[in-house]
């Protein structure tokens, strides 16, 4: 009897020290079975999984659709030093229709570069990463910048990484990258006597410079100083040793930040390959790359080759000639959210991501690149707290109505908000209007147009790159025409720093990387790169019963202001079309997306559509059609190209 008392007695003991995880285990048995009933998807939606064979996970840093309806996953070198040094620069192709990945050969370090849409469905890539930052007290080599200057009017001057710079006292700095300096620039002058007589021709010539970062041969504090002296470049011999020295900046053992590089390349989609344009002016990470109504396309801000914030030098890609010229002089904050509105101007909605002081360039306000005159745009709750903050067009883009969910503060900052405002650029004088809040703070908001018109939001953290277990594992819908928000189905993968969320053609949503900074509540244990991938699948699609409007044989290029007509399975039930132009997201900023609205005109079988005829409205390019039906249903996209 005493042996079953006892023995009783450690199982009622047992039993409640288990009573937690055994409810635990009840709960979330509970919950993966009421989310995987039909009515529960109808209502909010439903997650999964994409199956990612070993070798093609990544640290998918940007992602962008493409107009084969491939996801373009950029990692460079995904913010991990050693694939860094390694030079290993990675790049992944994902169909998701047919499931398959394919690896692309990577030759630049495109890690926190800018991207944007090409008319010809290629996709620009510039600027990444030359260098990985040095944090105070690691530093152990001065380094700062070399203006390397060239007086020779006939050649240009290349300088390999390694080339040793020295002080007039005789102190060595060693060169970090490759430079070349063009050419010096040669002018011929006149003048006249006073009887009308010409002088003979005089040549002047003008050094021309590059800048390149450089550090100290020998490791402490001697090799530190500010003063302006000329630099002897060694190796150099004749005439190139004649006309080429070095004009160091201020060198210190301050921390030194991440460099930029001036890299571009187009990605081709059709030949899936990298092809290399011409180079910025300036060496660029952290840009934002906004396509313009002409089809060109504005780089603006980054850090530059010595890892400071560009002082408002922009420059303007022209795919037609591959080149690079100026742009408007305007000073923004790194990844700053830009979007392109009626009359060719931008809007700044002060979001952003990442580096520039507290007090400068963080008004919102209309930007004229054009006229380089900047209108501010007031009242906007927290204002303090727009970095990390997402900001889109909100649909249709007829409307010209932008939205900011979210954000944070500067930097480090914890702060975060669960504010959300729109402005309506049509009024004369616009102003922020506040929306309805997010269920919590969140900063790194994920947020995606869908073809119904709703917004999509997902992810995020409370606070800086999801400190203290903050992940916020919430989505939601933001409806515009009703001002509110409904629940959606949560994801099971945190997403905060380094994530992206992309429209597929297919009506659904996927979401990619996510960078927390440490992987436990304590912040004690350092965080992984999550390279799961999830798919978010709306409630529509559960309630259409496989039933969706089908868009059949029609044209694959449609011109502004002109009509297209299409064979459609339903049309009858067909309620609105849409052009839906594909994203190239990065750091919450996704200037790329827009949803315009079409004409629509319905017979049997048969939808005809029309386009409108401001190109700043609808940019040159390739976008998905979507129709979608009184329902809420949308088809899969059919590709169209917008001339």
């Amino acid at each position: 009897m005493r042996k079953t008392l006892l023995g009783g007695g450690a199982m009622v003991v047992l039993a409640g020290l288990n009573a937690p995880a055994a409810l635990s285990f009840a709960e979330s048995t509970y919950h993966a079975y009421k989310i995987d009933q039909p009515a529960y998807k109808a209502r909010y939606g439903s997650w999964g999984t994409v199956r990612i064979p070993e070798e093609f996970r990544t640290n998918a840093v940007h992602a962008a659709l493409l107009r084969t309806g491939k996801v373009l996953i950029v990692a460079g070198s995904g913010n991990d030093e050693e694939h860094f040094g390694a030079g290993t620069f990675d790049t992944v192709l994902w169909d998701p229709e047919a499931g398959t990945f394919k690896r692309i050969d990577t030759p630049e370090d495109f890690f926190c570069g800018g991207h944007a849409a090409l008319p010809d469905g290629r996709l620009l890539i510039a600027g990444g990463t030359a260098r990985y930052e040095v944090l105070d007290g690691e530093v152990r080599h001065a380094g700062g910048g070399m203006r390397v200057k060239n007086e020779d009017p006939d050649r240009p001057l290349t300088l390999r990484r390694g080339t040793v710079f020295r002080s007039p006292a005789g102190t060595a700095y060693v060169s970090r990258f490759d430079v070349t300096v063009p050419k010096a620039k040669r002018t011929f002058e006149v003048d006249r006597f006073r009887n009308g007589a010409m002088k003979p021709w005089r040549t002047k010539v003008t050094a021309s410079e590059q800048r390149v970062f450089v550090e100290a041969v020998e490791e402490g504090p001697q090799a530190v100083t500010g003063r302006a002296a000329q630099y002897r470049i060694e190796g150099l011999t004749g005439r190139a040793a004649d006309n080429a020295y070095g004009l160091a900046e201020r060198i210190t053992l301050d921390k030194q930040d991440f460099q930029g590089i001036r890299a571009a390349y187009e990605f081709d989609p059709v030949a899936e390959k990298y092809v290399p344009v011409a180079p910025m002016k300036d060496a660029r990470w952290y840009p934002t790359l906004v396509g313009l109504d002409d089809g060109r396309v504005l780089a603006v801000s980054g850090l530059d080759d010595v890892g400071e914030i560009l002082a408002g030098g922009n420059e303007i890609y022209d795919p037609k000639a591959k080149k690079w010229s100026e742009g408007p002089f305007r000073y923004f904050p790194t990844y700053p959210a830009l979007f392109l509105t009626k009359g060719g101007k931008l809007f700044y909605p002060g979001a952003n991501a990442g580096y520039g002081p507290a007090d400068k360039g963080r008004v919102p306000g209309l930007w004229d690149p054009e006229k380089n005159t900047f209108t501010e745009v007031g009242g906007l709750a927290d204002a303090d707290e727009l970095e990390t903050a997402a900001a889109l067009m909100l649909p249709p883009a007829q409307d010209q109505k932008v939205m900011v969910l979210g954000g944070g503060g500067v930097g480090e900052s914890g702060k975060s908000t669960a504010r959300t405002a729109v402005v309506d650029l049509t009024e004369d004088r616009p102003v922020f209007e506040r929306g309805p809040d997010l269920p919590q703070g969140t900063r790194y908001l994920n947020s995606v147009l869908m073809p119904d018109d709703t917004v999509f939001t997902t992810g995020g953290s409370r606070d800086y790159r999801g400190r203290g277990a903050s992940n916020v594992l919430k989505a939601q819908s933001y409806d515009p025409a009703t001002g509110a928000f409904t629940a959606a189905a949560a994801p099971t993968v945190g997403r905060n720093y380094h994530s992206e969320a992309l429209l597929l053609p297919d009506g659904r949503v996927a979401t990619f990387g996510s960078d927390s900074l440490y992987g436990d509540r304590a912040n004690t244990r350092l965080g992984r790169f999550e390279q799961r991938m999830e798919v978010y699948t709306p409630p529509a699609l559960h309630r259409s019963g496989g039933t969706r409007p089908v868009i059949g044989k029609g044209p694959e290029t449609v011109t502004r202001g002109g009509s297209a007509t299409y064979a459609a399975e339903g049309s009858g039930r067909i309620a609105t079309a849409r052009l839906m132009r594909p994203s190239a997201v990065t750091h919450t900023t996704d200037v790329e997306q827009r949803s315009i609205e079409l004409g629509l005109r319905k017979t049997p079988g048969r939808v005809t559509v029309a386009v409108p005829e401001d190109p700043a409205l609808v940019p040159p390019g390739w976008y998905m059609l979507f129709l979608t039906d009184t329902e809420g249903t949308p088809s899969v996209a059919k590709w169209v190209r917008v001339g």
